[in-house]
């Protein structure tokens, strides 16, 4: 079942063409908003020979984001449940939920993530009469809090953490413990301290003593000292056209790609458009993304991306003269859904350290997985549409960039259209990388492997059209026998957004 090869490269090319495709068919079209309301960017000579909103695009945007936020649970927020007896992983970090020191380091792995959602009333999108991208835009969001949390740890120690995070009291969830060993553990009852169920409340130390000792710790006045590069990252992802990572700059950067605002992104476009991003950006030093092609990583590209210039000088010799690079790689894991056989190998990518997390989602709905625990993925939400905040403000307010809802999913509801994320400060770590990362692939019981690292570079094997440096479509491989069901397979690397 599903046992169409990732590696035979069936996501690349032909789905980005695919998209393209899809596109262009969808522009005569009126758009639809979240909940069946049309949204054609109208026939008002006036305001297109403007360029502005007119009253009944703001009024309708104002519907889409409230319904948005009703529609995904934003509105009515609901805990997340968690079980006690199983580990929970935050890209590469694991956490046994069994007392209250680990559910607050925990949360505050959760919540000092960068969350990037839905935003509204920003200034109007370049060549359009859009000021907000409710209804469209969750995968540039989620593909900016993938690249957030590249620049996290480039920028800042690994095991950083927002100094605030304890403001956030209300985090919605909750840690339970399965009732009897025959009982499963995806069927919780509470232990911390709640009325249901049959255990007794436990009782643990209080969070403000566990705040208090925290703002002691070496580690606290650290991150504290670290708060104006934190600042300055949420920055370059601000609702405004001088952002470098902004949605302006990667919308305008998608119309090379043949997107523009209030089109469908896929997640292999995005990977490409953040490859833009980064190259074209003097805000970010010492750092290059690179997206594999058709499944591969070719190493001698890596190093050639990160090798420094001719003339160059290492400031440290300890990163071997090399830049950081984040790896970026879209793959397909099945055919129309998930392939069951590349689940424990998705585990064992999110357990290692060098993962920066997986763009994707589920059919229709764009998401940023950061976890798992047991069958259940741990993701960021980007459907919930908030106001536009002035990042050139000095000290502008951190708390809508940061999330204190954890939510989960079965394994099995997952799009297996999706990018992965992975990052290395220097040539030692990524010739870990490609060690750490080969031996997680090999966990699948599938015949192909979800993506391979091969030395040399890609023009050896006939794609030097199709480098990572190049900014076309993917090379498109099939392997003998999957013809057919390619042609007639309708590609899922389209998300409808709405």
């Amino acid at each position: 079942m599903n046992s169409i090869s990732p590696s035979a490269a069936q996501y690349v090319g032909k789905v980005m063409q695919d998209e393209l495709l899809e596109s262009r068919r969808q522009q005569p079209l009126e758009r639809q908003g979240s909940f069946g309301l049309r949204l054609p960017q109208t026939a008002d000579p006036t305001r297109e020979a403007t360029g502005e909103p007119d009253e009944v695009d703001k009024l309708k945007a104002k519907l889409m984001s409230a319904w948005n936020n009703v529609k995904y649970g934003w509105t009515v927020k609901s805990k997340t449940s968690f079980s006690k007896v199983s580990p929970v992983t935050i890209l590469g970090l694991s956490y046994l939920l069994n007392n209250e020191d680990e559910v607050e380091r925990f949360r505050l792995a959760f919540v000092s993530r960068i969350w990037l959602t839905y935003r509204k009333d920003f200034p109007q999108l370049e060549g359009s009469t859009w000021t907000t991208d409710c209804g469209w835009g969750c995968m540039l969001r989620s593909g900016q809090m993938l690249l957030a949390q590249g620049l996290l740890v480039h920028l800042l120690p690994r095991d950083w953490a927002w100094p605030d995070a304890q403001h956030l009291t209300d985090v919605d969830f909750e840690v339970f413990r399965p009732r009897s060993p025959a009982r499963a553990v995806g069927v919780p009852i509470p232990s911390f301290g709640t009325p249901r169920g049959s255990s007794s409340p436990e009782t643990f130390l209080p969070r403000d003593r566990i705040s208090k000792c925290r703002k002691k710790s070496p580690e606290s006045v650290r991150d504290r000292q670290a708060e104006p590069i934190h600042h300055r990252l949420v920055m370059w992802f601000g609702d405004q056209p001088s952002a470098p990572f902004g949605i302006h700059q990667l919308v305008e950067i998608g119309k090379s790609s043949g997107k523009k605002a209030g089109d469908w992104y896929g997640p292999s476009i995005v990977a490409h458009i953040l490859r833009k991003a980064v190259a074209r950006t003097t805000a970010v030093h010492s750092l290059s993304l690179y997206v594999a092609q058709d499944c591969t990583v070719y190493k001698d590209d890596v190093v050639h991306l990160c090798e420094p210039s001719h003339g160059e000088t290492p400031s440290d010799p300890s990163t071997q003269a090399w830049k950081s690079v984040i790896i970026l790689v879209p793959v397909r894991l099945g055919g129309e859904s998930l392939n069951p056989s590349y689940i424990e190998c998705v585990k064992n990518i999110l357990k290692l350290e060098c993962c920066i997390g997986i763009i994707g989602g589920k059919p229709k709905h764009s998401l940023y997985f950061i976890g798992f625990q047991d069958e259940q993925l741990l993701y960021l939400d980007p459907h919930y549409c908030q106001p536009v905040v002035d990042v050139s403000q000095v000290n502008f307010p951190l708390e809508s960039f940061h999330c204190s809802s954890p939510k989960k999913m079965p394994f099995n509801r997952m799009d297996p259209s999706c990018t992965i994320g992975f990052y290395a400060k220097n040539k030692k770590d990524f010739e870990s990388l490609c060690s750490a990362v080969t031996e997680a692939l090999s966990s699948s019981t599938e015949k192909y492997p979800i993506f391979t690292f091969v030395d040399g570079h890609s023009h050896d094997y006939g794609l030097e059209s199709h480098c990572s440096d190049n900014s076309g479509p993917a090379a498109h491989i099939v392997l003998p026998g999957q013809l057919d069901r390619g042609n007639n397979r309708r590609s899922s690397d389209e998300f409808v957004f709405l």
